[in-house]
């Protein structure tokens, strides 16, 4: 069980190795909801196959580029990233991103729960005619929200060991449906379909790439026991590279899938669409090797989470931390799954609120990395007047003024079920590029205004 917290992890416990990255990063993206996104590509956006495999080879290298990015602070620093976040914007100006971000995570557990559960009520109606009832339905989510507490407590060494069994399982489980999917799909219609507008791949790749970025700011969460001299190439390699190798394949054969079946994108409960669209005695396995990867992908939110909580102030043990998360999850997974009309359209509004949040900290934290920030542990752990990343009144001025003005930036364009900013109606607002806008936003704010000095008199990093 892992007990190390917020503090930074010394040298001589940096025994990672780079390759540990690509199954994380293949494991963070083992949702069958990538399959909903596809068919919503060739329902919605009217792309055909060849315009698909554009989107979902273009979406994940520029997430994940810039998760694999970010990721070389964890090396560099040592700590979660959100406590490497205090060096950026101030002990007490960290609060502010700290908070918004913690609440996003809540929401992207949530969505992954239910969509988990979703999955293991799918196989009970499946192999046992168990029909859903609330009572059902509560039961499911705590078993799933409980696993992936359990996996995400335990700490690094346990998500390492899951994600390359759950790499594997839900690899062979893939294979399964792709060779059902060669022999049953009317290739003809697949692949005479038109191509779409070139405005609607934009718009897709805005979609897809929104969800990716949600992992950005715990990027350094899964890096920090890797050896200062790991190479920042290797990282942001293996990083695109298990991102790749899941999202491109689900994407597809969500798009095929689609064609013959085009409800899958707008189900309310897309696991169980999926199920009845596949052979038993490939559906049931399937959909059990996907609610063991979202179990895993919780864990991995959770993990992360935890160290956000102890970075607001919950002074507690990062087991406990990680259970705060896995409360709310719960109650809020119980209710999105008794209440909410429409699963996708839920999903999609969550994905553009989710860009906009972590786009903001993305641009200023990333120019901050590629200034050559290096890290003090011992000011990243001092939240008091003495630290080093006290600057004024433990602000970051410059970081809070180019994070407040990204936020309010990207909040203009953004259009979801519950919210439209005044330009959501412009090019940029339609194709769902709200999120791409606040990252230029923030890294040229931040970029343009003077560097703000610490009190570290820490020397520039290389790569």
């Amino acid at each position: 069980m892992e007990n190390r917290g917020l503090d930074p992890v010394p040298d001589d416990e940096r025994t990672g190795r780079v390759r540990t990255l690509f199954p994380t990063w293949v494991a963070a993206n083992m949702t069958v909801l990538l399959l909903t996104v596809g068919a919503g590509l060739t329902v919605f956006n009217g792309l055909n196959l060849w315009q698909v495999l554009a989107v979902a080879v273009t979406a994940p290298v520029i997430s994940f580029g810039l998760v694999g990015l970010v990721s070389i602070a964890g090396k560099r620093g040592g700590a979660p990233g959100m406590a490497l976040s205090r060096a950026v914007f101030g002990q007490r100006g960290n609060l502010l991103p700290g908070a918004l971000l913690w609440i996003a995570r809540w929401g992207w557990e949530t969505v992954n729960a239910v969509t988990g559960s979703y999955a293991l009520l799918a196989v009970l109606h499946l192999l046992f005619g168990i029909r859903r009832t609330h009572a059902l339905v509560l039961v499911v989510l705590t078993a799933f929200v409980a696993a992936g507490f359990l996996v995400s407590g335990l700490g690094i060494r346990a998500l390492r060991m899951s994600s390359w069994v759950s790499v594997r399982l839900f690899g062979a489980a893939s294979l399964l449906v792709l060779v059902h999917l060669i022999g049953s799909t009317p290739w003809r219609t697949v692949l005479d379909r038109p191509p779409g507008p070139a405005a609607m791949m934009i718009a897709g790749i805005g979609t897809l790439a929104a969800g990716g970025i949600s992992w950005v700011p715990s990027a350094p969460d899964f890096a920090r026991y890797l050896p200062r001299s790991a190479s920042g190439r290797a990282m942001v390699g293996a990083t695109v590279g298990g991102a790749l190798v899941t999202v491109a394949p689900m994407v597809m054969m969500g798009a095929v899938m689609a064609v013959g079946s085009p409800h899958l994108a707008v189900t309310k409960d897309p696991v169980a669409f999926i199920g009845e669209l596949l052979p038993m005695w490939i559906s049931v396995p399937y959909l059990l090797t996907a609610v063991a990867g979202m179990v895993l992908i919780n864990a991995m939110s959770m993990y992360s989470a935890g160290f956000t909580a102890q970075t607001l102030g919950f002074a507690v043990p990062r087991a406990w931390a990680v259970g705060v998360n896995a409360a709310i999850s719960l109650l809020l997974g119980g209710t999105l799954m008794m209440v909410a009309t429409s699963f996708i359209d839920t999903f999609l509004s969550f994905l553009t609120l989710l860009g906009v949040t972590f786009s903001a900290w993305i641009g200023v934290f990333g120019v901050d990395l590629l200034r050559g920030r290096t890290y003090d542990a011992e000011a990243l752990m001092d939240t008091g007047p003495h630290s080093g990343y006290w600057y004024a009144g433990g602000f970051s001025r410059q970081a809070m003024g180019a994070w407040g003005a990204a936020l309010a930036t990207g909040l203009l364009f953004t259009d979801v079920e519950w919210f439209t900013g005044p330009l959501a109606g412009d090019w940029i607002g339609r194709h769902g590029l709200g999120w791409a806008v606040t990252i230029l936003v923030a890294a040229g704010v931040y970029a343009a205004l003077p560097r703000p000095a610490d009190g570290t008199g820490g020397a520039p990093a290389r790569f």
